[in-house]
């Protein structure tokens, strides 16, 4: 029998936040209670449907980011056209 991982180490993924925001992010890491993560955008409606904006503002996007598991409510590997789109905007690399 195959087990089905949703998602691993280095995949893009998305969380739902328990304040509501949706995060896409790299995952580098996963505690207990923590997700270790890179590079987190938030999603946001854009005039031309959906679109990325940084997470936090005041800090360098090239750090840690260490999201405390009691405050997500799902994680899930991110769809792949929004996966293409997050790596284009955090790397400058066309998918």
């Amino acid at each position: 029998m195959l087990i089905d991982v949703p998602y691993k180490q280095n995949d893009v993924i998305s969380i739902k936040l328990a304040s509501g925001e949706e995060i896409v992010t790299k995952l580098l890491e996963e505690k207990d209670d923590v997700l270790i993560v890179s590079k987190p955008l938030s999603l946001t409606a854009t005039q031309e449907g959906m679109g990325l904006a940084p997470f936090m503002f005041t800090v360098d996007m090239e750090s840690k980011f260490h999201i405390k598991s009691c405050n997500v409510i799902c994680i899930t590997k991110t769809q792949s056209d929004m996966s293409s789109n997050y790596i284009q905007s955090t790397t400058g690399l066309k998918v």
